[in-house]
């Protein structure tokens, strides 16, 4: 371990949680922090996770503390190909949140304006830190997730994203009702309540078979037990980790939350914590329970691909954008999901990359129709707009390079790990009826013409055409920066996929053979 090892992985964990929790409570003091003290805290700590989970990365530290002696849970930090590219996909977004700006939500109308008391300038700048400060929780909870090695540390770790992602929606989402608002952080919490719970009865059953919590040592007995027991731990981990990706059925929440939250709230929706549940699915299921996930394996995939047709027509008929994007999101993940339950090498990789992919082209298209939304005034696609090629060339290239992505065009982040679901469906490991594998591989293509049809539809209708007007401002300063470097990481994956398929490539080998040779 170099020497930047201790302090990156220090940084990265320690310096998001303790800014956060400053930010927090000084947004309580009879004198709130200033808004611009605010956003300079906020987002530089932001920017500083970002590099110090980059260094983390490139550093390979190791950490390893115990921290409940009594139940064996200690608190062991490691980072290896697997988690790498999810760390490093963090680094980026939190760079990317740190850099947007914060912009208010809207009020429900007025009812009866008489007399109103004057504005007071404290109560405008409460609420910005701790805006700032659920950003952080929710970076410290994806970077504590993918470098825990511990069952229970990560349980905790995926749950500290919960409350804070819950206040974000509900106290700074751009929809224009507080009830709309309210209603969808509620749904979020009740859902991903309900899935946590079935997850935690899950590691506890692994945990109880295996007699420790420790992950690699998961990894090392993968096969254990009698194949009805590992069915059942991983049906109950699996329809856990389902609500959090989210696999059709379990996806409903997600549009209406999406439509709601904040910018920089979707963009860590989208890209980080989605994310996370398909790593727990790696982690949990795959590796310690390869029987009873090879058993369910066919049922997962034929839910996948129901999402994958099911969302593509979804997003046909759609009339927000922003629900639109958050749509697609369930289709390209079922894309993942479909690939992951391929079992073997190429489709592990391909979940793993096309699980990267999506999150850079999902922050990309969040941040882009998140501007549009704030000067629109709406996302609806009903209303008559400037063309964006006329009026705003960068925000124009930046819609077109999301939309092409999302597409799966050659070249671009996405197509590699699509291409690779495809082909792993099409020979699928042991254990899994190839012929079923086969169709599911049709219709996943024909949910990617899907994919290409809606694309198309939304460069039609909002960047294509003549209209000028009304007119709005093109992107500039800190958003343009985040749009930058999230529109040259879908191209640079696209061109040069090796980069993450070389880092990722000997930990898919030696976990997928862990788990074939079975366990004592």
């Amino acid at each position: 371990m170099s020497a930047l090892g201790l302090p990156a992985v220090l940084v990265a964990v320690l310096l998001p949680l303790l800014t956060a929790v400053a930010l927090a409570v000084a947004d309580r003091f009879p004198t709130p922090p200033a808004p611009g003290l605010s956003r300079w805290v906020g987002g530089g700590a932001a920017v500083l996770t970002g590099l110090a989970t980059a260094a983390t990365v490139w550093a390979r530290p190791e950490v390893d503390l115990p921290w409940i002696p009594a139940l064996g849970v200690r608190l062991h930090l490691a980072v290896d190909g697997v988690s790498a590219p999810l760390l490093l996909l963090t680094a980026l977004v939190a760079v990317v949140v740190g850099l947007l700006p914060w912009h208010p939500p809207e009020h429900d109308p007025p009812v009866d304006r008489t007399a109103p008391l004057p504005p007071d300038p404290l109560e405008a700048a409460r609420g910005r830190a701790t805006y700032h400060a659920c950003l952080l929780l929710v970076l410290a909870g994806a970077v504590l997730t993918f470098l825990t090695r511990d069952a229970v540390v990560f349980f905790v770790a995926f749950e500290l994203v919960l409350v804070p992602m819950w206040v974000l929606v509900a106290r700074h989402g751009d929809a224009t009702r507080r009830a709309a608002r309210e209603g969808a952080a509620l749904r979020f919490v009740l859902v991903t309540a309900t899935g946590s719970t079935l997850m935690l009865v899950g590691i506890l059953g692994v945990a109880t078979r295996t007699g420790t919590t420790d992950l690699d040592r998961w990894e090392q007995l993968g096969g254990a037990g009698t194949a009805s027991g590992q069915v059942l731990l991983a049906a109950l981990l699996l329809l856990g980790l389902a609500v959090k990706v989210p696999v059709w059925p379990l996806h409903t929440w997600l549009p209406w939350v999406h439509a709601t939250a904040p910018t920089a709230g979707s963009v860590l929706l989208a890209a980080v914590l989605l994310k996370m549940g398909v790593y727990g699915m790696v982690r949990l299921v795959l590796a310690p329970l390869p029987q009873g996930f090879a058993t369910l394996a066919p049922l997962l995939a034929g839910l996948a691909v129901t999402g994958i047709v099911w969302a593509g027509l979804a997003c046909l008929v759609e009339r927000d954008l922003k629900r639109l994007i958050a749509w697609s999101s369930v289709a390209h993940l079922g894309f993942v999901v479909l690939a992951l339950a391929a079992g073997t090498e190429t489709g592990l990789q391909a979940a793993l990359f096309g699980n990267v992919a999506h999150g850079v082209v999902s922050a990309l298209l969040f941040v882009v129709v998140g501007e549009l939304k704030r000067q629109w005034g709406g996302a609806s696609l009903d209303t008559a707009r400037a063309a964006l090629r006329e009026v705003t060339p960068r925000l124009g290239f930046a819609l077109v390079l999301g939309m092409a992505a999302a597409m799966g065009l050659p070249g671009l982040a996405p197509f590699w790990g699509e291409i690779g679901a495809l082909y792993a469906s099409w020979a699928p490991g042991e254990a899994r009826p190839t012929g079923w594998f086969r169709v599911f591989m049709v219709v996943a293509a024909i949910g990617a013409a899907l994919g290409a049809a809606y694309a198309a539809r939304v460069l039609r209708e909002v960047w294509a055409g003549d209209r000028t007007t009304p007119l709005i401002a093109d992107l500039r300063g800190p958003t343009l920066v985040a749009t930058v470097l999230l529109g040259a990481a879908v191209l640079g994956l696209g061109v040069y996929p090796a980069l993450l398929l070389d880092l990722s490539a000997g930990s898919v080998a030696s976990l997928l053979a862990a788990g074939s040779g079975g366990g004592p």
